[in-house]
């Protein structure tokens, strides 16, 4: 849930630090007096559209920040995005998100500090909050949520996930088998191809760590004639001297012989005499082996001749097949299994086609099983939204889901049981279309259903796909209806809602006051989710619900217009409250308190009426 809210620079927004509580938070003020910009900041921090109109006045840039507390079920899929772009904090619990709108018009996003593309912000931001009553954010708006909320409140993930098994393994065994129903040309071209590459590399008998030696071997024959005379004259100092000089070896003998003379007058020096002893065998071994070496070398232009052709054949095979040797040999073992596989092609084709056979009727029937399943959900979540809208006084509304099948030749068999074009379920039941029956169905991992909630706003009109109702106070309330049906299988923390009172009065903002407050209640989920709930309202009704109650107030300061946003306190908020009745003195403060009094006796009865 998002615990801290900082904003500076924004619209008329100077500077603001906003300390957010968890439960239901009332944010309400004059119209104008700025709460619209604190939607218009949060929408940016998740990866809104930036607009450069939104910089304050004389400010070069604008900035947002949010702390956010993140449940361990988010933290499960939050995590993989922050582990895969190294943007871990120091916490799993908590995520910073910051937005910077720049007057060139770039912007700069960050996630727990670390600069990120505006793409990564909005993947990492997805499923943190949710903005009713305006068109960014709103999951219930976004048709490919719908199937997965349906999923969550039929609690249908495990037959969900088998069936993505299933699905899995049929696509493997169609791949494999779309490669080895190549035509017969190809294929036999193929072969032809692989037995080739095989073979041309098996002849060569490569060795791992030939190429390196090879190399070494080269620079050696290459420069035979030129080592020989530089270790001959070298041998030449050592064991016979240059000119008249007398040998190395035997100075060094000579030199030993006087040190030992000199230790038997003065043993002080037996130690250097022992070094110097040393140093002879030292060098009789390093004679011996220059004189090892010096037999070695060979004036050989045929295995020079025959070195150099096996490396240009080593460097053309790695040209052809891989960056060096190893990953020659790793492509020969390679193409070694693929011809094996086009070979043996015919056997293999008629065990996959029955393994194709056999995971079709599976994944056919575990897929209706699962559409089945979807149906009932969506007449129980149809009823139960028809109830909420009517007590939020849209009686005359109507909800449905939408099931769409499409045809597919290498769909799903239905059989006996071929499907219509389009079903939908409402709160009265299943619904058929007419058209040509479905008998082969186009399917995926998540099944065979293309889903979409509807909406049939007032009486007498049509269901209509929910993504393309108006936005405002309708579709806040429709939001509401479906939030508090489906809040157990929602997992979005916070929810903000704006103008979600308007078109409504007094009674029916009792209604959508306590039902924003039994949002915020202890969920079912496995990690105890609440979810936090933001609401703008002008409802004092609905406002008296609120666990916590902050004012969004607009300043003139030395010419110049600022929003604030300040906590108010048990007396500050019954006097907003009072202002917000619209009546003044004792009279409008108890009419503040009444409310207040209702709302926490409301909230202590399991059920109200309307």
């Amino acid at each position: 849930m998002l615990r801290e809210l900082h904003i500076k620079d924004f619209a008329i927004v100077d500077e603001l630090h906003l300390v957010l509580e968890p439960g239901f938070c009332i944010l309400t003020g004059e119209t104008g007096a700025g709460k619209s910009i604190l939607l218009d900041a949060i929408s940016l921090l998740l990866g809104g559209r930036a607009d450069t109109s939104a910089i304050r006045a004389g400010a070069s840039r604008a900035r947002v920040e949010g702390l956010f507390n993140v449940s361990a079920s988010q933290q499960a899929t939050i995590g993989s995005v922050l582990e895969r772009e190294g943007l871990e904090g120091d916490s799993p619990g908590t995520l910073w998100l910051s937005r910077e709108l720049r007057r060139s018009g770039r912007t700069v996003a960050r996630v727990n500090g670390s600069v990120v593309s505006v793409s990564v912000l909005r993947e990492v931001a997805q499923g943190l909050v949710d903005i009713h009553g305006q068109s960014e954010h709103l999951s219930l708006l976004r048709i490919s949520e719908h199937l997965k909320l349906l999923d969550r409140y039929a609690d249908l993930d495990a037959l969900r996930a088998q069936v993505a098994g299933v699905v899995r393994q049929l696509q493997k065994v169609r791949q494999t088998l779309r490669t080895l129903r190549q035509g017969e040309r190809d294929r036999m071209q193929r072969i032809d191809l692989l037995k080739f590459q095989v073979q041309e590399i098996r002849s060569a008998s490569l060795r791992p760590g030939e190429k390196d030696e090879l190399e070494v071997e080269l620079i050696r024959l290459s420069n035979a004639e030129k080592l020989s005379s530089s270790v001959s004259n070298l041998l030449a100092i050592l064991e016979e001297g240059l000119g008249e000089g007398a040998p190395v070896l035997d100075l060094l003998g000579k030199a030993q012989r006087e040190l030992i003379g000199v230790v038997r007058v003065d043993s002080s020096l037996e130690p250097q005499a022992e070094v110097l002893e040393s140093v002879g065998y030292q060098l009789e071994d390093f004679t011996n082996t220059l004189r090892d070496y010096l037999v070695e070398i060979e004036f050989n232009p045929k295995r020079l001749a025959k070195v150099e052709s096996r490396l240009t054949l080593l460097r053309q095979l790695e040209r052809k097949y891989g960056a060096d040797v190893e990953a020659v040999l790793a492509y020969a073992t390679q193409a070694a299994e693929e011809l094996e596989t086009l070979e043996h092609s015919d056997e293999q084709i008629e065990d996959l086609e029955l393994q194709e056979s056999e995971l079709l009727q599976e994944a056919g029937r575990l897929s209706l099983e699962l559409s089945q399943k979807r149906q009932a959900a969506a007449i129980s979540l149809s009823a139960g939204v028809d109830k909420e809208l009517a007590d939020l006084r849209m009686s005359g509304a109507r909800f449905g889901v939408a099931f769409e099948w499409r045809s597919d030749e290498n769909g799903l068999d239905m059989g006996l049981e071929s499907l219509p074009p389009e079903l939908w379920a409402t709160g009265a039941g299943l619904q058929s279309h007419e058209g040509e029956p479905v008998l082969r169905v186009a399917f995926d991992a998540t099944g065979m259903d293309q889903i979409q909630f509807l909406i049939a706003p007032n009486v007498g009109e049509g269901l209509k796909p929910m993504a393309k109702v108006a936005s405002g106070g309708e579709t806040a309330r429709l939001m509401l209806a479906l939030k508090t049906v489906l809040s157990r299988a929602d997992r979005t923390p916070t929810l903000i809602f704006d103008e979600i009172d308007q078109g409504i009065g007094g009674r029916v903002g009792v209604v959508v006051g306590m039902k924003l407050w039994q949002l915020t209640a202890p969920s079912k989920l496995p990690d105890d989710v609440r979810h936090q709930v933001l609401c703008v309202t002008h409802l004092p009704q609905l406002a008296g619900f609120g666990d916590a109650h902050y004012r969004v107030k607009k300043k003139i300061e030395e010419g110049r217009t600022i929003t604030h946003v300040k906590y108010l306190d048990d007396a500050e908020r019954l006097t907003e409250l009072a202002q917000m009745l619209g009546t003044h003195g004792d009279s409008a403060l108890q009419g503040a308190q009444d409310l207040l009094d209702q709302a926490r006796k409301l909230r202590d009865t399991p059920k109200i009426n309307s």
